[in-house]
């Protein structure tokens, strides 16, 4: 008769599951996140560590990085749970094919395991190799057990009952087959739904600034349109594979803010294998849609990528430096919408765009501050700021969006508002254009308003994209320009 029949369960050790059971997502690939970010040369010397098998790769990876326990998603259902099973009396063993530094540090932060039983450097503890261990510890069947995937059905094997934790019922179903199972915790959300989430599509609106050449030009031929087209799509992918890239990067300090605390990867939702793969795909895709235009465009696109990378990397956390780069990462879609459809370049659009997107940036920053302050923190968790500088970046921001109104005032008492460089008349009356500052800067004070007031709460451009009075100003910007081009 099986030693369970014997023993109350309480009386019973409950061996836990560290990966997918009891955080949302894997500790290696937390660690190897961390060492690449910190020097991305390591990716050299994995091969020559997995060579020497997987326990000692955990463990190489985990001596070099210093993983975060308090910064991890746990299963909040079955953390519950174990804090119950715990005031009971049970014994709660943390048991996991993570290197035993990591898993120390975990049962440390979680404070509920009286033992730890981990991979060594020598031994994988997975599968059957963690079976084996258990039973050596506490007898067949001397043991419950709590897994999340098929890799603990020869684990399963040998407790007294099983306890699934965020799988499938297909996986439960064969866990009965293999003996009871006495709790399910299922919390699992669709992985489709977080992949698309974690593209961002709603962020490719920013992509439509390729069209603005089209637009300022007054060239709207075909081939023109459908090389635009081909660049927003090229440039959409490549954000989205970007985007991936820096949540992967990002992970610590998205857990630590607010809102980004529930990306697909941050929050668990979404295993980081999944980015590491889509990643590059999408820069394929991307480079591939790119290419049916032309290497001019090839190189701009490679320009973006370099630029969002080291963004992602480093410079994110230099105060100033990254809001230059982030209007820089918003000209360069004018640049390519430019070297697309090969329009000539305009000196004042890029002026313009440069003033208005370092503002958009700044507003950006800003509201991460004044929540920050809300918070009474003082620093930003991976950013370069303290709260204290949130006076200076509104200055910087304001004084930057009505610079950008300045560019255009000027624009419109110079020659080529009339004709630009290539003699193609544009306005017949370009006076009237004036009225475009007044609305410019009505948008440009009321973003900073709305900033100031905390109301805030997306990216500058999305957030245009939600509001109706950007889209009455916006309007009244295309009449403007419909009036001075006299063709009524």
């Amino acid at each position: 008769m099986p030693p369970s029949t014997a023993n109350p369960p309480e009386k019973v050790p409950l061996c836990v599951d560290l990966d997918g059971t009891l955080i949302k997502t894997d500790v290696l690939w937390e660690s190897l996140m961390l060492l690449l970010k910190r020097n991305p040369l390591y990716l050299l010397a994995l091969p020559f560590w997995l060579m020497r098998g997987r326990a000692f790769l955990k463990q190489q990876i985990g001596t070099r990085t210093a993983l975060n326990p308090a910064g991890l998603p746990y299963h909040a259902a079955f953390l519950d749970f174990l804090r119950e099973e715990k005031r009971r009396g049970r014994k709660l063993v943390l048991t996991t094919a993570a290197d035993s530094q990591v898993a120390q540090r975990v049962a440390h932060h979680v404070g509920l395991f009286s033992e730890v039983i981990a991979s060594n450097g020598e031994t994988n503890l997975r599968g059957g190799n963690k079976g084996r261990k258990l039973v050596e510890r506490f007898g067949k069947q001397g043991f419950d057990y709590a897994g999340n995937s098929t890799v603990d059905l020869p684990v399963w094997r040998e407790a007294r009952a099983a306890i699934v934790v965020n799988a499938d019922e297909g996986l439960a179903q064969k866990a009965r087959q293999l003996g009871e199972v006495s709790h399910v915790f299922n919390e699992r959300k669709s992985r489709l739904r977080a992949f698309i989430k974690e593209l961002r599509p709603h962020q490719w609106v920013k992509n439509f600034i390729i069209f603005v050449p089209l637009l300022t030009s007054h060239e709207f031929e075909a081939t023109k349109f459908r090389n635009a087209l081909l660049a927003f799509i090229s440039f959409s992918l490549c954000a989205s594979g970007v985007y991936v890239i820096n949540d992967l990067l990002d992970l610590d300090a998205d857990r630590h803010h607010h809102r980004k605390k529930s990306r697909p990867f941050a929050s668990g939702e979404l295993p980081l294998p999944v980015g590491l793969i889509s990643a590059p795909l999408l820069l394929a895709l991307s480079a591939g849609v790119g290419w049916c235009l032309s290497w001019n465009f090839l190189a701009v696109l490679a320009v973006y990528v370099v630029l969002t990378t080291s963004y992602s990397w480093q410079v994110k956390q230099i105060a100033l430096l990254d809001v230059f780069f982030l209007a820089g990462l918003y000209t360069i879609r004018l640049v390519a919408g430019h070297t697309a459809t090969g329009i000539p370049f305009s000196f004042w659009l890029l002026a313009f765009s440069m003033f208005i997107f370092l503002s958009l940036a700044l507003v950006k920053r800003y509201t991460e501050l004044r929540a920050l302050r809300q918070q009474n923190r003082h620093d930003s968790k991976g950013r370069g700021y303290t709260s204290e500088d949130i006076e200076m970046v509104a200055m910087l921001g304001i004084a930057s969006g009505f610079l950008s109104v300045l560019v255009m005032a000027l624009y419109v008492n110079s020659d080529q508002a009339v004709k630009n460089d290539q003699g193609v008349p544009l306005y017949n009356h370009p006076t009237l254009l004036l009225l475009m500052c007044p609305l410019l800067l009505y948008w440009v004070s009321r973003v900073w308003l709305i900033a100031h007031r905390g109301r805030m709460h997306d990216d500058p451009i999305v957030f245009a994209l939600k509001d109706r009075t950007s889209y009455a100003v916006g309007a009244l910007t295309l009449l403007v320009l419909w009036l001075a081009t006299g063709h009524y």
